[in-house]
């Protein structure tokens, strides 16, 4: 359990004063320039020595990401891109951040743009988040009034700006080149890699584009040192973590606690426990919509990291847990994923674009039971077909969560196949 003391967000339910001046009462924007003046080299080694992996989804080390920027200029300008479009379903965490601490954001663009050298950043924000976006850009306005931001931030001597860009609610856009494409003002969809953004990223010039969350945290791991941070969790799993946990738990939430927490500590402390106590947990989508569930009572001893949930079989993504009870018809729950990838692929990709379609239509016919027993490998084997064979990971996101089904809750789909051969629907089958 996290200290209130050790919490790097401390309005994230927008209890406190979220302006500049509540922000700096909380400890924000407290000896930035001393911060700048660690220089460049120092600030990479620093997160690379306190193992912040990103928290998009990927899990890269952050550190590592910003030392593949060049150290010396060849005349292009290098830039920040800080990806705020979080549209993956059951993901929310960002959002809170950006609402009620927009501070930590801020700076930290600051820190993360000069350790890369970049006088510029952007923040890519999601097109529904309207309220966000006015909380942001007037927190912004409020650093360049202060001199924090602009013509010699903080009085570092380093010039910066920063803009906040607004989508257009495209899911696609969550990858960081099609984000990059967007950006520029075309068209929403994954370049091929390489070159990879930190070569030749937005207009052609070396980028790199990082979660909200990876660089709201850099300001705070700077002022209380690498080891503090590097203390929370597991090996190579380290730091506090922005968790947003829905569907049947008492009291769903958004909370920051430490890496590597058990995913029944998780729920009983923050959320009052499953819905209808333990025995009537079915399954957990444990890192948003995108990676494939995972039967309940393999859950309740899961490990809340990268590593630990991987082997389990899922993955850590967002960290946004879906907690889903014995209610839920959860053949009908991943058709629903499935038609929205399959709304949301840019069809640049044959696998993703036929394959996408071409699954959800098998899952429609899985859920009212319309399907042959064969076809559950068959659909299998076309999600293999898919994942992998794009340009980017949104074949993988329609695959998996139907990969989990499968290999989880491969009785149900049979039982409710022979149930309708045999005239009797059961009663769970959708409507």
């Amino acid at each position: 359990m996290l200290k209130d003391q050790d919490r790097i967000f401390t309005n994230l339910y927008g209890m406190h004063d979220r302006t500049l001046k509540g922000a700096q009462a909380r400890g924000h924007w407290d000896g930035t320039k001393k911060l700048i003046e660690m220089g460049r080299a120092e600030i990479v080694d620093q997160m690379k020595a306190s193992g912040l992996r990103g928290r998009g989804g990927a899990g890269f080390p952050t550190g590592l990401k910003w030392s593949f920027m060049p150290k010396e200029s060849d005349g292009r300008p290098a830039y920040l891109v800080v990806n705020a479009d979080e549209s993956e379903p059951g993901t929310c965490k960002d959002r809170e951040i950006m609402r009620h601490d927009p501070h930590t954001l801020i700076e930290g663009c600051l820190i993360a743009s000069f350790a890369m050298g970049a006088h510029a950043s952007y923040i890519y924000i999601r097109g529904e988040y309207i309220r966000e976006r006015e909380a942001l850009q007037m927190a912004i306005d409020e650093a360049y009034d202060a001199g924090l931001i602009g013509k010699n931030a903080c009085g570092s001597g380093w010039d910066f700006d920063l803009y906040l860009v607004h989508g257009a609610g495209a899911y696609i856009c969550g990858e960081e080149t099609a984000l990059l494409e967007s950006l520029e003002g075309k068209k929403g969809m994954p370049r091929m890699k390489p070159p990879f953004p930190a070569g030749a990223g937005l207009y052609g010039c070396p980028t790199t584009v990082n979660n909200v969350e990876s660089i709201a945290v850099v300001p705070t791991i700077l002022r209380r040192g690498a080891d503090w941070f590097a203390s929370f969790g597991r090996a190579n799993n380290a730091g506090t973590k922005v968790y947003a946990i829905s569907g049947h738990v008492n009291n769903p939430c958004v909370v920051e606690d430490a890496m590597s927490i058990s995913f029944e500590e998780l729920i009983e402390t923050h959320c009052g426990g499953i819905r209808g106590g333990w025995g009537n947990l079915k399954a957990v989508i444990p890192g948003g919509s995108s990676v494939p569930c995972v039967r309940g009572e393999k859950m309740k001893d899961a490990i809340m990291d990268f590593d630990a949930l991987r082997e389990v079989g899922s993955s850590l993504g967002t960290a946004a847990v879906i907690v889903m009870d014995n209610s839920t018809d959860i053949i009908k729950a991943i058709w629903r994923l499935s038609k929205f990838y399959k709304h949301e692929s840019c069809g640049q990709c044959t696998p993703c674009r036929e394959g996408t379609g071409w699954m959800m239509r098998v899952m429609d016919r899985l859920v009212r039971g319309e399907a042959e027993v064969e076809e559950i490998d068959m659909l299998f084997d076309v999600t293999k077909q898919v994942e992998g064979h794009t340009i980017c990971a949104l074949g993988d996101a329609a695959a998996w969560p139907i990969q989990g089904l499968i290999r989880n809750f491969r009785d149900e789909i049979e039982d409710r196949i022979k149930a309708q051969k045999t005239g009797r629907v059961s009663a769970v089958a959708a409507e």
